[in-house]
């Protein structure tokens, strides 16, 4: 017999550590290669880990909702043939109590901050050891807006706050409101006593709470949906969103696909959709414009090489998901068909990897999927814009030509486009998105792709 140490895989060069949600394996039962023994999230995806031998599960040195850093060892096999890395024969007493009080000291570890494990929301260990050395609950941790990745909380955010927590101004909700009256000290008795207008302090309204009655159902949210909760309010707290909107006219477009689709699917074995189409036109268009290929970190901007496109899209719980054509501007048509339909196909099956979802520098999302005309989507943060594609309508339209204008049947769609105000202004954005629409336009009805 030997022994087999599962260790968390590498899953994405962004991605260096994962929390178990749950163990699909229990000590003493088989494992075949191959075959899942947990499931693990990081902030963005959900999956498995997989054994990479045949045995008997024999340890489990972390527990649900722990946080494992990649190359940790998660458990132990013990196996028949000779693939394990440690033979237990071998092994001296000293070096298995040696093994065991790492493990020990490992699970203390993990319990002496197993509080901070409760949220839903990613904190650094360093930020976690921070907050308890500081006395931090965890709902204050939760409160921060962080500045960091994907709106975290970072060394700084959490230090900030503790120095201004102090400072912070608390009002009892049971006191009834106060006055403050100001008035000069021991003036004499020849001048009058001035008198000062009373400051009222307003007391900290109570959250009221949700009446329910008999006939509503109760039901928590799943751990994405709180995590996009959270994505969704930091992205509103952290970036001044304003819109702009442009309507494109996209019968070209829809004639050009509907003469070649069968084709494409026939010649390339996959589907043409319209989003490659569009996540062409703007990769083309950031090209142009690489004021919206950046990111904000503070008090700089940082300006992306990558134009790395996030493409939102709905799983089937009705949660949100965005996976990244990386380098979208050097692939063509036929490329970006392939890409698109890949993390479409494997966000539908939940079987994205967690680096599928990092590195995005600029995100478009289709509401028209559902009928919408236009929407005002909220920013993918740390990026600075986000492109919402509409429904492709027929509307009559005025067209004009050498012999006059008429009037005539066009497909058209509403591009709607929101950005950061904070460090992108109305010329940038919507000089932006009016490009994406030339680019739709001029589209030539008789390219090959």
């Amino acid at each position: 017999m030997a022994r087999f140490e599962l260790k968390l895989p590498k899953m994405g060069e962004s991605v260096a550590e994962a929390t178990i949600t749950n163990w699909l394996k229990e000590v003493g039962d088989k494992i075949e290669a191959d075959e899942a023994v947990l499931e693990i999230a990081t902030d963005k995806v959900d999956s498995e880990v997989p054994s990479e031998v045949s045995g008997i599960l024999v340890e489990k040195l972390f527990g649900k909702d722990d946080l494992i850093q990649v190359g940790e060892t998660i458990a132990i096999i013990e196996t028949e043939g000779g693939a394990a890395a440690v033979p237990a024969q071998d092994v001296s007493d000293a070096v298995i109590q040696e093994i065991e009080k790492s493990v020990e000291t490992a699970k203390e570890t993990v319990s002496a901050s197993v509080s901070f494990f409760e949220s839903d929301k990613f904190f650094s260990p360093l930020v976690k050891n921070i907050a308890k050395e500081e006395g931090v609950s965890l709902a204050e941790l939760e409160s921060i807006a962080g500045s960091g990745k994907e709106g975290r909380v970072t060394k700084d955010d959490i230090l900030d706050y503790i120095k201004n927590r102090g400072a912070q101004l608390s009002v009892s909700i049971a006191e009834p409101v106060k006055t403050i009256e100001t008035v000069k000290a021991d003036p004499p008795k020849s001048i009058p006593v001035e008198t000062v207008e009373p400051v009222q302090v307003q007391p900290i309204q109570p959250v009221v709470p949700v009446s329910v009655n008999g006939g509503d159902e109760i039901i928590e949210m799943d751990r994405m949906r709180k995590l996009i909760s959270g994505y969704m309010v930091a992205s509103v707290q952290t970036s001044a969103h304003v819109q702009s909107f442009i309507e494109v006219d996209v019968t070209n477009i829809v004639k050009w696909r509907d003469k070649v689709k069968e084709a494409f699917e026939k010649r390339e074995g996959e589907k043409l959709t319209f989003t490659p189409i569009f996540m062409e036109a703007v990769a083309k268009a950031i090209k142009d414009y690489p004021g919206m290929n950046i990111s904000v970190q503070g008090d700089f901007i940082i300006k992306k090489k990558d134009i790395n496109l996030g493409m939102a899209a709905a799983l089937p719980n009705g949660n949100l998901i965005v996976p990244v054509i990386r380098n979208a501007d050097q692939l063509n048509l036929v490329g970006m068909a392939k890409a698109v339909n890949d993390l479409g196909n494997r966000a539908k099956t939940g079987k994205l990897k967690p680096d599928d979802t990092q590195g995005g520098t600029y995100t478009v999302t289709n509401v028209g999927t559902f009928g919408s005309v236009f929407g005002t989507p909220i920013i993918n943060q740390p990026q600075v814009g986000i492109l919402a594609l509409g429904a492709i309508r027929k509307v009559p339209a005025v067209i004009e030509t050498p012999e006059g204008d008429f009037i005539g049947i066009r497909q058209k769609m509403f591009l709607s486009h929101s950005y950061d105000h904070r460090v992108v202004d109305g010329a940038l954005g919507g000089s932006f998105v009016k490009r994406v629409a030339e680019y739709l336009e001029a589209f030539d009805i008789n390219r090959d792709y």
